[in-house]
Order: structure tokens, then C-alpha cells, then sequence
């Protein structure tokens, strides 16, 4: 039997991490003590008014919630990852030589892995964290998060008024479990798609040279590279890309309907709604230099973009087939929209319309 071997040091990324997240701010306020049952009070607050604006209620009973800090939200991710990335270990164990992973290689992408999530955990305010499905601790499963220090820090900075803001996240973040806790075939069938998406990854130095090749080409006719999911979409072989497709169209369908929710489910209690999503959706886009060269080449710039295109797609057909007929992509798997659908929102309305309504 061979023993797997691991792609990454984890340790190294989690303390690169947290060095790069740096002096966690507020920290010793006595306003961060607040925040943990304010939050869980706004949380239950929020999931009352998504399921009244959506109509999607959780299965799973109420939301926890859980303040933590940039150094606690990278260990949740990093714990993430190592339970994402064990089947491609396993199989990269089974494929080639120990030798691909000497401590040299496994270090850099250790160091490389730390410094995007450091630097990640500056940014990040909330989280609903669905990949952590470790039966033997359930106490980390079903989690909304919140990064304290970067909420603190942003309503200083901008003024937000607390109870105002710190709802309106609560709102977005419970959108998103309420889809994944309240729609019984949505979880699992996430969790598919990215079992099928690693499934299709092998470890071909052949591919990468190839790849390669096309970035040197790309790059000479004037083109982006980076410019559709950054290097994870690049290093995809073309059973990942059919794949990362739907994932893609998924992913900005949630993210879309997030943002949507969250600003109709708390209109009568935020008056300052617009003002939040003006100011984080520049905040979002207002990276420069070495900042959204990692946001492009880590695909985060593309993810982005899923917001704007998922809230323009969900806007379309509310308008021109209504928000009842929306509601239909609700029903099953293969009534979610492709990436090419949400950038075309007529081609999905068409596809849907050929299929009858299941009966009541």
C-alpha cells in the first residue's frame, strides 16, 4: 500500500497565513466582547427574514453563529482544504513518486497557500462554511462565521452604523445556508460537482507543459490567460472545465441570490443598505498591483464577477418571466443554469419553459 503523500504543508500554510493576516484590530475593545451575542441574536433575526423573503426555510433548525479571528478563520479553512484535497492526495499517492513531493516542493506550496489566505483573512467578513463534513466533529459542521476584527474595522473606517451592517452580513451569509440547508438536494449535489472536479485531476506534467505553451501563446495574440477563473480554470483539463462550468453558473446563481436577498429581506430594517453594498462592492473591485495579480491568478477576480452576473441573471428573469417562474430553478440540479445561462439568461427561460412544472 502506498502512503500518501501530502501536496502541501499545512502547518507551514497555516502559520504563513497567519503572519500575513498581521495585527488583528480591536481585538482588546471592549466592543468585540459584544459582538459574538449580538450576532448570534442578528443571525436568528436574519433567518427569519430570508425565509419570509424566499420562502426557503433550513431543515437543520436554527444557525449557529461564530465570531472569530483572521488566525481562527484560517485554521477553519485550512481544515477545509486538507478534507477537499484527500481524494487528490490519495491519488497522487497512488500516481507518482514520492520524489514530485520533496519537502522543497511541498514547502513552496505550503508558503504559497499561507500567503493567498493571509492575505484573504484581512479581507473576508463572513462565511458559511459547508465543506467541513467530518462526522466526528459536529461541532465544527453548520457554521456561519464572522471575521470580528475586519467587521470592527470596516464600520470604523467607514462609519457603518454597527447593528445596521452587522445585520445586513447576518442577512447574506444565512441566504446561503438557507439554500444549502433548506433546499435537500443542493448540498449534496455541490459537494458532487467538486468530488467530480478533483476526480478528473491528474497529475501530468505533460498537461502543465501544454498549458504552459497556451499561456506564451495567449499572451502574444494580446490575450488574458487569467482572464476566466485564473489558474485554477488554466491548469483544468477539459473534463474539469465541463465540470467547473457548472459549478461556475451554480455558484453565481447563490452568490447572486445572496445579494439579492439580503437587500429586499432587510429593506424596512436598513436604511443604509445601498450605502453597504456601494461601499464593498468598490471595495471588492478597488484592487491594485501585486493585490489583484493574486486575486486573478487565484481566481478570485472571476468569482467576483459572479455577484454582478448572478444578481443580472436572477434580475432578467424576474423580468421577463417572472419571480414565480425564478423559482423553478429551486426544483432539481438540472434546472440550475450554466455559466453560458447566467450570461444568457434568455437560453435558460427557453430550456426551462420546455419542461413541465412538476405537479404539486
Amino acid at each position: 500500500m502506498v502512503t500518501p503523500v501530502e501536496p502541501v504543508d499545512w502547518k507551514l500554510a497555516e502559520r504563513v497565513a497567519k503572519r500575513v493576516g498581521g495585527h488583528e484590530p480591536f481585538l482588546d475593545s471592549y466592543h468585540y466582547r459584544n459582538l459574538a451575542p449580538e450576532l448570534t441574536d442578528l443571525t436568528a433575526e436574519a433567518e427569519g427574514l430570508v425565509a419570509a423573503e424566499t420562502g426557503i426555510r433550513s431543515m437543520s433548525g436554527a444557525g449557529r453563529a461564530r465570531v472569530t479571528t483572521r488566525a481562527g478563520w484560517v485554521e477553519v479553512n485550512v481544515a477545509s482544504f486538507q478534507r477537499l484535497l484527500r481524494p487528490i492526495t490519495h491519488k497522487m499517492a497512488e500516481r507518482v513518486s514520492h520524489s514530485w513531493f520533496t519537502p522543497v516542493a511541498r514547502g513552496v506550496s505550503g508558503t504559497e497557500l499561507g500567503a493567498v489566505l493571509g492575505w484573504m483573512s484581512t479581507r473576508v467578513l463572513g462565511q458559511y462554511d459547508l465543506l467541513i463534513t467530518e462526522d466526528d466533529r459536529p461541532e465544527d459542521q453548520d457554521i456561519l462565521y464572522y471575521v470580528g476584527p475586519n467587521v470592527m474595522a470596516l464600520e470604523h473606517k467607514y462609519g457603518f452604523d454597527p447593528h445596521q451592517f452587522r445585520l445586513w452580513l447576518a442577512l447574506h451569509e444565512t441566504t446561503h445556508r438557507a439554500q444549502f440547508t433548506g433546499i435537500e438536494w443542493l448540498r449534496p449535489h455541490f459537494l458532487s460537482l467538486v468530488e467530480e472536479a478533483l476526480d478528473a485531476a491528474e497529475p501530468d506534467l505533460e498537461h502543465f507543459r501544454t498549458v504552459a505553451r497556451q499561456v506564451i501563446q495567449a499572451r502574444r495574440k494580446g490575450e488574458d490567460p487569467l482572464a476566466d477563473g485564473g489558474l485554477p480554470a488554466l491548469l483544468a483539463t477539459p473534463e474539469q472545465k465541463a465540470v467547473l462550468d457548472r459549478i461556475g453558473g451554480m455558484m453565481s446563481l447563490l452568490e447572486g441570490h445572496g445579494d439579492i436577498t439580503m437587500d429586499r429581506a432587510g429593506a424596512a430594517r436598513i436604511p443604509d443598505a445601498r450605502r453597504f453594498a456601494r461601499v464593498l462592492r468598490h471595495r471588492r473591485n478597488s484592487a491594485t498591483g501585486l493585490a489583484k495579480l493574486v486575486q486573478r491568478i487565484i481566481g478570485i477576480e472571476a468569482k467576483l464577477n459572479q455577484y454582478a452576473a448572478g444578481e443580472a441573471f436572477i434580475e432578467t428573469v424576474e423580468v421577463h418571466a417572472g419571480p414565480d417562474f425564478l423559482n423553478r430553478v429551486w426544483e432539481s440540479a438540472d434546472r440550475l443554469p450554466t455559466m453560458t445561462e447566467i450570461r444568457s439568461p434568455q437560453k435558460w427561460i427557453d430550456r426551462i419553459s420546455s419542461i413541465p412544472t412538476p405537479a404539486a
